[in-house]
C-alpha cells in the first residue's frame, strides 16, 4: 500500500489516482488536458520522495530562487480512461544531464496503457535562467533499475 504521495519503485516512482467527474468532458471520458495534470501528480511526488521539495526551492534553500519548467512534452494517447477508474501514473527518470531531466511516464488502468509521455524538465531562477542539478540529485534521478 502506497501512501499519499505514492511510492517509490525499483523503476522510479507509482502514483494511483481516481478519475473524477471533474476530469471528465461531457462523453464521460477524461478531457486530454486533464492528463496532464496526473502527469504532474506523478513528477511531483516522486520528486517530493526523492527529497526534492518546490517550495524549498522557492524559498532559495539552494542559494537562490528556484522553480521547475516543463521544457518539452510527447504524449502519445492510446485510450480513454472514465468517470471512476484508478489510474496508475508510473514516472522514472530516462536520463539526466547538468541542468536538464527527461522522464518518461505512463497512466494505466489495471495494468492496460492508456498514455505515454517523455517530459524534459529544468530547473530555472526568477531570471529564467537555468541552473544545474546539485551533484547529490544526479545520484537520485538516475534510473533505480
Amino acid at each position: 500500500m502506497s501512501g499519499l504521495a505514492g511510492a517509490l519503485t525499483d523503476e522510479g516512482h507509482r502514483l494511483e489516482a481516481r478519475v473524477y467527474y471533474a476530469d471528465t468532458d461531457f462523453s464521460g471520458v477524461v478531457y486530454h488536458a486533464r492528463y496532464l495534470e496526473f502527469l504532474e501528480r506523478g513528477r511531483t511526488d516522486y520528486l517530493r520522495l526523492l527529497g526534492v521539495h518546490h517550495t524549498e526551492l522557492a524559498e532559495g534553500k539552494l542559494g537562490e530562487n528556484l522553480v521547475w519548467i516543463v521544457r518539452r512534452m510527447e504524449i502519445d494517447f492510446r485510450s480513454p480512461a472514465r468517470i471512476d477508474d484508478v489510474l496508475t501514473v508510473e514516472t522514472h527518470t530516462a536520463a539526466i544531464s547538468g541542468a536538464r531531466v527527461e522522464m518518461h511516464q505512463a497512466i494505466k488502468r489495471n495494468g492496460d496503457l492508456l498514455i505515454s509521455a517523455v517530459v524534459e524538465a529544468a530547473m530555472v531562477n526568477n531570471a529564467g535562467r537555468p541552473r544545474r542539478f546539485p551533484a547529490e540529485w544526479v545520484k537520485l534521478f538516475n534510473p533505480r533499475t
